[in-house]
C-alpha cells in the first residue's frame, strides 16, 4: 500500500491545558507532516524530519495554511434522529413522547435503517467528526444498519441498541429477554469487527424495567470490556419520576449503582443536576459524565457545571457531545462554542485549547480508546480533521487580526462550522471530499 504524506499546522495534546499558555500540554507544528501506512501514523513532527522516512512511492498532500487535528469525537448522540432535529417547543419527557418515540419507530423498517446510518455519517464526516458514541433504536436491525455502514468506512464508533421495555409507545419496546438475546447477537457480530466497538445501552431508567436493569447488569458483567451508556439526570421531571418508579433508590445514579452500571466505561448522558453524593459515586467509580450543551440549552434542562465538576475533590470524568437530536447541531465546534456560554454562565471561563483538548484527546480518554485516537501520536490510527480558519467572508474578515494560534483557535470555536472542515481522514483515506454538499 502506498503510503500517505500530510503537510500542514499540525496541533495534538498530551495533556489537559492547565492554561491558555501551558505550552507543553500540547504539540504544534507550523510547518508539520504525518506520514500515514496501512491507516496509522507512522511518523509525526517537522515536516522536513518526516519526509526523510517518505519513500519514492509516497503520495504528498499539501494542506498548508489550514490545521491539522485528530479527528473530531463525539460522546453521545442518536443517530435515529435526524429528522427531528430542531422540533419546537418541548422539555425533556415531552420531548421524547412527541417526537422521538414515534420517529424511532420507523427504525422496525431495516431499509430505513439503512438509508438514514449513511446520512448520518456522512453528516458526521462533514463536520469533521470521525468518532461517535451512538445510540440506535431499540430495534436490532437499526444497530445492524449503523455497524455495517461504519464498518465500510472504517471508522472507529461505539454503538449499540437501546434497551427499552416500558414507559414508551409498543412499536419502540423490546423485553428484558429479547434485549438481552439482541444485544447478546449484536456483540458476537459486531464488536472488535474491524474497528466497530459495542456499547450496552439501556436507555434509561424510566424505559426500563427492573428486570431489563438486571439483564443490562447481567451483560456488563458478561462482557466487563464493552462500553456501557444512558442518561442521568438531565432534567428535574425525569429525576422525578425515576423517583416514583424506584421508591427505594437514594437518588437516580443510585438505580444504575444498584444494578451494576457504574464503571470506567460507563458513559452517562447530562449529567445536570446531580447532588454531591452522586458525583462521588461517579468520580469512585471512573463513570463519565457526557456534557451536551446545545441539547441542554434546546430543552431548557439547566446547565451544566463543567468546572466545578473538574476541580471538586473527587472529579468526574467529563467528555462532551451533540446529542442531536436534542442537540441543534452536528458539529462539534459548535458544541464547544455553546459549551463556552453555558460554562461561562456558570461564572467560569473555559479557553479554547481545553475546548480542543476536549473534543480530541479529552474525549478519546474519556471513552477509554485514548490509545488508538483522538492523537497524532506515531503508532495511532490516521484519523484526522483539516480545519480552515479563513473559510467564511466573516471569518477571513476576523482572521485578519489574528495574532496567536489561541485567538484562531477560539475563532473556529466560535464562528466555524462544517464549512471550515476541508478535509476529513478516517483510518487515512479521505473521508469528506466525495460527500455531495
Amino acid at each position: 500500500m502506498t503510503s500517505t504524506l500530510l503537510r500542514g499546522r499540525t496541533l495534538s495534546f498530551v495533556r489537559w491545558p492547565q492554561t491558555i499558555d501551558d505550552h507543553s500540554a500540547w504539540r504544534y507544528e507550523e510547518d508539520g507532516g504525518l506520514l500515514i501506512t496501512h491507516g496509522r501514523i507512522v511518523a509525526s513532527g517537522a515536516y522536513p524530519d518526516v519526509e526523510k522516512q517518505a519513500d519514492e512511492w509516497t503520495k504528498k498532500i499539501d494542506h498548508r495554511p489550514h490545521l491539522l487535528l485528530p479527528g473530531f469525537i463525539d460522546a453521545h448522540v442518536h443517530f435515529p434522529q435526524m429528522q427531528i432535529i430542531a422540533s419546537y417547543g418541548a422539555e425533556l419527557l415531552d420531548w421524547l413522547n412527541t417526537y422521538t418515540f414515534p420517529e424511532e419507530t420507523k427504525f422496525a423498517n431495516a431499509q430505513h435503517g439503512r438509508r438514514v446510518a449513511r446520512l448520518f455519517l456522512d453528516e458526521t464526516a462533514r463536520h469533521g467528526t470521525t468518532t461517535v458514541a451512538a445510540y440506535c433504536s431499540v430495534h436490532k436491525a437499526s444497530a445492524e444498519a449503523f455497524f455495517a455502514e461504519s464498518h465500510a468506512r472504517d471508522m472507529l464508533n461505539i454503538a449499540g441498541k437501546v434497551m427499552m421495555d416500558r414507559n414508551a409507545p409498543e412499536g419502540v419496546l423490546d423485553t428484558p429477554q429479547s434485549g438481552y438475546d439482541d444485544t447478546k447477537a449484536l456483540i458476537a457480530e459486531w464488536h472488535g469487527k474491524g474497528r466497530q466497538l459495542y456499547a450496552i445501552t439501556p436507555r434509561f431508567a424510566i424505559t426500563s424495567s427492573p428486570e431489563q436493569m438486571e439483564m443490562a447488569g447481567a451483560l456488563c458483567r458478561e462482557h466487563p470490556d464493552l462500553h456501557m451508556q444512558t442518561h442521568l439526570s438531565e432534567n428535574h421531571a425525569e429525576i422525578a419520576f425515576t423517583q416514583q418508579l424506584y421508591p427505594w433508590s437514594r437518588d437516580y445514579t443510585d438505580v444504575y449503582e444498584h444494578y451494576g452500571l457504574l464503571g470506567k466505561k460507563s458513559l452517562f448522558g447530562h449529567c445536570i443536576h446531580l447532588s454531591e453524593r452522586e458525583a462521588d459515586a461517579l468520580s469512585d467509580s471512573g463513570s463519565v459524565a457526557v456534557f451536551c450543551p446545545t441539547s441542554n440549552l434546546f430543552l431548557g434542562s439547566g446547565l451544566f457545571d463543567y468546572q466545578r465538576f473538574r476541580r471538586r475533590d473527587k472529579p468526574l470524568r467529563i467528555a462532551a457531545a451533540t446529542d442531536v437530536g436534542g442537540g441543534t447541531n452536528y458539529s462539534m465546534l459548535r458544541t464547544m462554542e455553546e459549551g463556552y456560554k453555558v460554562i461561562a454562565l456558570n461564572g467560569e471561563k473555559l479557553n479554547p485549547f481545553q475546548s480542543f483538548w476536549q473534543i480530541t484527546r479529552g474525549n478519546a480518554e474519556a471513552l477509554s480508546v485514548v490509545d488508538r485516537i483522538g492523537t497524532l501520536e506515531d503508532g495511532t490510527d490516521a484519523d484526522i480533521v483539516v480545519l480552515d480558519a479563513r473559510a467564511t467572508p466573516a471569518m477571513r474578515l476576523r482572521m485578519e487580526t489574528v495574532e496567536t494560534l489561541a485567538q484562531e483557535l477560539f475563532l473556529l470555536q466560535t464562528l466555524g462550522d462544517d464549512r471550515a472542515v476541508r478535509e476529513v481522514y478516517v483510518a487515512g483515506r479521505p473521508a469528506r471530499s466525495d460527500i455531495a454538499i
